[in-house]
């Protein structure tokens, strides 16, 4: 097996694990999988980077064995010389000292306090933190989630059995193209909308893709760019975007509400090789407590880009009014709380503003997805928005996407791209509705572009290109004149087909009409007439 079937391979002998212990589709089973895929992946990376540091350690049969036997000293000098998006560990942390202690009655304990003791000792760069600034750890106790207190030693001891026989270092030297796939599949289970309030939703590896590739388009010249997403989730959005950047010429800046969200980002930053940008990952409401702001703490702070998937309805009336309290920032206004169905609040719109008030003036650039629907808004808080963003020139596309393209959701989407220099003279169009190809995901049937299609996409947005029944340019006043409508279909034009027949041609075809005309007055005369016989005979019954 090549390392992308063995690195499934390792994931799906965890999830085993954890059904064998009760705990398969278990609340806390994601914790489980993505923490102790993270351990495996870290202590192997620190095995890498060190052997590349010490030559002794390179040449070791066991580099575990000679890392243990090396004095303190000669550790330090090797901890000094590690870049910083590598742990420290130490003997004790390592997965092969584990190993060497399965045999002890609280092994559980052991394994446990192995994890919390690596989290503790790189807390300082290896965490992430809340809106009041508590920092949350890498690492938390893992075996306290089995309820039966005599299976905790066990399913310790199961978990290192899966560790041992693997290695991620064929992997270290692979593109960001492969972490994507295996985080995808790594969380995959666990990306649904239950138990948690929004950014649930995992963004498809192919929208992102065309977001960030339009977002940068041709620059080349990038250097020390911001990127921020208000609605992170699990970071697919900031990751496609940072690897379209270069992961070494950009910092990553995020905000959730979601605690599962919150760990599976961690994962992700560490895995595409962002570990300085864990400390700008926050947890926390954005709407209502936005953690990113200016130097002064007056202002948000504003960033290069800015791209998001939020949450398009849900109910959110326990926080509205304190949101509707903040007009500067919510220009367009709130949503207001219906009556009888409270989780149809439009909630994205609120992040629709936010993402425009976190653009650079004048060169900040961002992508939000958000129903179809929306860009044909007529009235509410919709239509102020699409008005404002048409009037003062800031979009300047839009992508409506195939439909079931979402793993959770059938809503369609489309995509909206800002741009705050409000230099664009046209606005691009496009509709890739009928694009893509069926698939299957359990009992669903699901929809997923194809790398030609989303090819085709980017050239033609980039290019500005009218495609017949595909992709149009329009000046912001043709929108005006469509009511502010950005739905690329109201402006195809409607093609009559015209062809040229001779008298005897045309004679022809209208005989042809005509009879096909008799033939059906005469099928329906007959109809007619076996109906009131069958009436008839029902009467006499």
């Amino acid at each position: 097996m090549d390392v992308k079937q063995k690195t499934i391979a390792l994931i799906d002998a965890l999830k085993s694990t954890c059904q064998a212990y009760g705990m398969g589709n278990d609340g806390n089973e994601y914790k489980i999988i993505t923490q102790v895929f993270l351990y495996k992946f870290l202590n192997d990376k620190f095995g890498y980077e060190v052997k590349k540091i010490s030559p002794k350690l390179a040449s070791a049969e066991k580099w575990e064995v000679a890392y243990a036997e090396m004095s303190e000293d000669e550790r330090w000098d090797i901890l000094d010389s590690l870049s910083s998006d590598v742990p420290r560990l130490y003997p004790e942390h390592l997965i092969s000292n584990l190993w060497n202690q399965q045999a002890k009655g609280d092994f559980d304990l052991i394994f446990d306090s192995t994890m919390t003791d690596i989290a503790d000792k790189n807390m300082d760069i290896f965490s992430t933190q809340t809106t009041q600034r508590t920092k949350i750890p890498l690492f938390e106790k893992l075996t306290i989630n089995v309820t039966d207190d005599a299976q905790r030693a066990p399913f310790a001891r199961a978990l290192v059995d899966k560790l041992v026989d693997f290695s991620f270092e064929e992997a270290f030297s692979q593109n960001y193209d492969f972490f994507a796939a295996i985080f995808e599949y790594l969380i995959k289970d666990y990306n649904t909308a239950g138990g948690g309030k929004y950014a649930e939703y995992y963004t498809p590896h192919s929208i992102a893709m065309i977001m960030a590739r339009l977002l940068v388009g041709n620059a080349t010249d990038l250097h020390n760019i911001e990127c921020y997403d208000p609605s992170a989730g699990t970071g697919t959005l900031l990751m496609a975007l940072s690897h379209q950047i270069g992961e070494d010429r950009c910092t990553i800046f995020a905000q959730d509400i979601s605690q599962k969200s919150n760990k599976m980002l961690k994962l992700n930053l560490i895995l595409n090789g962002l570990v300085s940008s864990l400390d700008h990952a926050i947890q926390g409401d954005t709407l209502v407590a936005p953690y990113h702001k200016s130097d002064d703490g007056q202002e948000l702070r504003t960033f290069d880009y800015v791209v998001s998937n939020p949450p398009f309805n849900m109910d959110f009336s326990e926080t509205r009014e304190q949101i509707a309290a903040m007009p500067v920032r919510f220009w367009a206004g709130v949503p207001n709380v219906p009556k009888k169905k409270k989780t149809s609040m439009a909630i994205y719109t609120c992040f629709i503003q936010h993402v425009i008030n976190s653009l650079k003036p004048n060169t900040g650039k961002g992508a939000i997805v958000v129903p179809t629907g929306f860009v044909t808004a007529k009235s509410g808080v919709e239509s102020k928005i699409l008005k404002h963003i048409v009037d003062e020139h800031i979009v300047y596309g839009c992508i409506s996407m195939p439909s079931n393209i979402f793993a959770n959701t059938g809503t369609n989407v489309s995509v909206l791209f800002f741009d705050n220099s409000r230099s664009a003279e046209k606005v691009v169009l496009i509709d890739a509705s009928k694009m893509g190809e069926e698939y299957k995901d359990g009992n669903n049937q699901k929809r997923r572009l194809r790398d030609n299609e989303i090819d085709q996409i980017v050239d033609t947005f980039l290019n500005q290109e009218a495609v017949d029944d595909f992709s149009v340019a329009v000046t912001y006043d043709e929108i005006k004149e469509k009511k502010y409508s950005l739905a690329a279909g109201q402006y195809f034009d409607v093609k009559i087909e015209y062809v040229e027949l001779s008298q005897e041609q045309f004679i022809a075809r209208m005989r042809a009409y005509e009879e096909s005309l008799q033939a059906y007055f005469s099928e329906g005369e007959k109809l007619q007439q076996e109906i009131m016989e069958q009436l008839k005979k029902v009467k006499y019954e």
